[in-house]
């Protein structure tokens, strides 16, 4: 009985009965307009009408413009008020300029090293080219003098993460979007208390919509109580919103400016196998030790402080930026980036762009969701057809099941046009991976999918020359062993299947 009240009392409960009860009255008040039929056929044909235009408008995507159409002119009034309430990004004009803060502070925090880029141009003038995009898009420069070192599963990362959080000294800077209480949070938590106590500036930021189910609503107060600052991005409040859209879907773990942490791994035990959920977890992330680790401190610092009401200037991050990296770089380039989803800026599909368009002879892709619009859709396919060989790991077991039907749903077009698909028989597989004629790779949390492409805020690592992209792309084939390739005989189903993933297909932009 205590676990049936806890649960029904839990937050999670009463957010989702508030939203539904939102949800009810929106289409209690769309029924009601239909008792004046004249009057509502007509306003809800000129809302319509305007919505329309505004959409069409918009420099969206159109596949995310035909979903919204579809909404709004087929439940004119109903799917306006949903167009009015989730759609864009709108901010006030208070939050704009706490974004564009970030950027500004990047930009004068990481000054481009022209020499390095330069010798890029010199080496290889598409590198130099992909390059040149992030830093401009990205406001991260290319880095020198770092070592990287590749996990091929979250086991791996979770040890070397728990090595390098006994050696910090000066700070440890966590950010994350799903943090679990288990055994990897609960000895994460344990280093972090016992190194608060010591002095360490310990410094954590997690994604409320990510912990909403696996952290209780006064966390930091708990964490301050350890000495642990904290802070929650973007706080689920359960009042319908375009707010809901944007989430922090970023891992970065940081130890004194010298050793970084991204991947798609968050902290929780599914992702070290330590529980099961859809088989074997499946994961990579890589390590930093370097030049680069800096770039992302400074990525974290500047969230910390759009998320602080008062923070560090910006001239004061030279305090964190370590003397010496302490690197024996394994040679390369290594660089960071970040994807703002407020600037209107693509820079996680820019990057797997043009790693597609520029590629040679392969591109290895592993992605947890598989629903891309029409210019990803279109630069694989030409790819394939221009002799490239071109492979997408997905899941065998997926983790929600219409967005994995609808992963399917785009299986049969791109296995006609040439590129090859597999799906990972044990279990998910959740790594966001390219790898591009053994000259390239990045390894993020971009998901092939609309919210991470538009929505959320993304980070990840883009490699040119790094020995390390060797292994990635060996850890690639050993895991397409474990994998079941599809064929046209497996993209065939039933009406009602075709017929559910016809739809999820048309609406997944807003989902």
């Amino acid at each position: 009985m205590k676990k049936l009240l806890k649960f029904l009392f839990s937050r999670i409960v009463i957010v989702s009965v508030l939203i539904l009860l939102q949800l009810v009255l929106l289409f209690v008040s769309a029924i009601l307009f239909t008792e004046y039929f004249v009057i509502y056929y007509f306003i809800s044909l000129a809302v319509s009408f305007v919505l329309a235009l505004k959409i069409v408008n918009r420099k969206d995507a159109a596949e995310y413009m035909i979903a919204w159409l579809v909404t709004v002119l087929l439940i004119p009034v109903f799917g306006s008020m949903l167009y009015l309430i989730f759609s864009g990004n709108r901010l006030s004009e208070h939050t704009k300029k706490k974004m564009s803060k970030i950027s500004g502070t990047m930009r004068n925090t990481l000054p481009e090293n022209k020499e390095i880029l330069a010798r890029i141009e010199r080496e290889n003038p598409s590198a130099a080219f992909q390059s040149r995009y992030i830093a401009k898009a990205s406001t991260c420069p290319v880095f020198e003098n770092t070592d990287v070192r590749y996990f091929p599963l979250g086991e791996d990362m979770f040890e070397a993460l728990l090595c390098e959080l006994r050696r910090a000294e000066k700070y440890i800077f966590l950010e994350y979007f799903i943090i679990a209480e288990g055994r990897m949070w609960s000895e994460i938590l344990d280093i972090l208390t016992e190194k608060a106590k010591a002095g360490v500036d310990v410094r954590l930021i997690y994604d409320d919509m990510g912990c909403i189910t696996h952290l209780p609503d006064n966390y930091p107060k708990e964490m301050a109580k350890r000495g642990i600052r904290c802070h929650v991005f973007n706080r689920f409040i359960p009042v319908l919103s375009a707010r809901l859209n944007n989430r922090n879907h970023r891992k970065i773990g940081v130890i004194d400016g010298k050793v970084a942490f991204t991947g798609g791994i968050n902290l929780a035990d599914e992702y070290i196998n330590e529980i099961e959920r859809f088989g074997h977890w499946k994961d990579n992330a890589v390590m930093l030790r370097g030049d680069a680790a800096w770039s992302m401190t400074v990525m974290f610092l500047t969230m910390w402080d759009y998320l602080s009401e008062t923070g560090p200037a910006a001239e004061s991050y030279d305090h964190y930026k370590p003397d010496d990296s302490g690197c024996e770089t394994g040679g390369g380039y290594v660089q960071p980036y970040t994807d703002n989803p407020l600037d209107n800026e693509p820079v996680g599909k820019t990057i797997y762009l043009n790693m597609i368009n520029r590629a040679e002879r392969y591109v290895y892709i592993t992605t947890p969701y598989l629903i891309i619009d029409d210019l990803l859709e279109t630069a694989l396919c030409t790819a394939a057809k221009c002799g490239v060989d071109v492979r997408i790991i997905t899941p065998g077991i997926g983790d929600k099941f219409f967005v994995h039907e609808t992963t399917k749903a785009y299986y049969k077009h791109l296995i006609d046009n040439g590129v090859k698909l597999y799906e990972y028989t044990p279990g998910f597989i959740h790594a966001k991976t390219f790898i591009c004629d053994d000259r390239y790779a990045t390894v993020g949390t971009v998901n092939l999918d609309f919210r991470s492409l538009y929505l959320h805020f993304e980070c990840g690592v883009w490699m040119y020359g790094v020995g390390e992209i060797q292994r990635i792309k060996e850890d690639y084939i050993e895991t397409a062993e474990k994998c079941r390739r599809i064929t046209e005989e497996d993209c065939r189903c039933n009406f009602w299947r075709r017929l559910i993933r016809s739809v999820m297909v048309l609406l997944s932009p807003m989902i």
